[in-house]
């Protein structure tokens, strides 16, 4: 991915998930969580994307909390990497799909909890 975003895929998936979940701006611990990374994976890689000026951290008043922000340059990279990763998903996965795949996961979709 990055070869055609200049994002990895743990870059991507950070700034969209602020961009997504947070609107903008996520505490570390719930970016954390929601990637199911931990502290100090997601530290590092926070620090690599603050000298890269894709995000910005700014410890919490409140708490020992830390606020990650995506940065103008964050969400640039990000708006230029959405259609590339579509693209990618639709050529690597949907355009895989059989008419019978297809029929199957439109039923699984249908299913409610109580159902199963």
């Amino acid at each position: 991915m990055s070869e055609n975003t200049g994002l990895s895929e743990g870059d991507y998936g950070i700034l969209d998930r602020l961009d997504l979940f947070g609107e903008g701006s996520l505490r570390q611990q719930e970016l954390a969580d929601s990637m199911d990374w931990d502290k100090s994976r997601l530290s590092h890689h926070l620090t690599r994307m603050e000298k890269r000026g894709l995000v910005r951290r700014k410890p919490l008043d409140t708490d020992r909390g830390v606020q990650v922000t995506i940065t103008p340059a964050g969400k640039s990279a990000l708006d230029e990497a959405r259609p590339v990763v579509s693209k990618a998903i639709r050529k690597h996965f949907f355009d895989q799909l059989t008419d019978q795949d297809i029929e199957s996961i439109s039923r699984l979709a249908g299913k409610t909890k109580s159902s199963s």
